[in-house]
């Protein structure tokens, strides 16, 4: 077989058929969902927490840059041997990047996903 060829088409799966895969749901159904109480509950759940973590780390973010290029004496001062402030400060711009992202994995675990998975399942006529 050629590698530039495509694999032979599969035969059609039975509507009914167990494991046949399901019809998208219509444009309407996406928009009733979104209208929804529970879709509108997932968005306030999400935005309550992403938007004011976003922006106290944006501006955790500029005041490192701020004091980087205004505050050179503070930033320069020595800590422990040849460490000063600036680099600790830059050192935990990582750890904060990384404890945000594992906070908000393991928010978003336990307060996102089943809300998510709820209303997925009603879409795909589960529910």
């Amino acid at each position: 077989m050629a590698p530039d060829a495509s694999p032979p088409p599969k035969p059609p799966a039975s509507e009914g058929a167990p494991g046949a895969p399901r019809p998208l749901p219509s444009a309407e159904e996406f928009v009733q969902v979104q209208a929804s109480p529970q879709f509108g509950e997932l968005r306030r759940t999400h935005r309550g927490f992403a938007f004011p973590l976003t922006v106290a780390f944006v501006l955790w973010y500029l005041a490192y840059v701020l004091l980087s290029n205004y505050a050179d004496g503070f930033m320069d001062t020595k800590v422990v041997g040849n460490v000063n402030v600036a680099l600790i400060l830059g050192l935990a711009q990582f750890l904060t990047t990384f404890l945000i992202a594992w906070w908000y994995s393991h928010r978003a675990a336990a307060r996102l996903d089943p809300k998510a998975e709820a209303i997925k399942s009603r879409m795909e006529g589960g529910a």
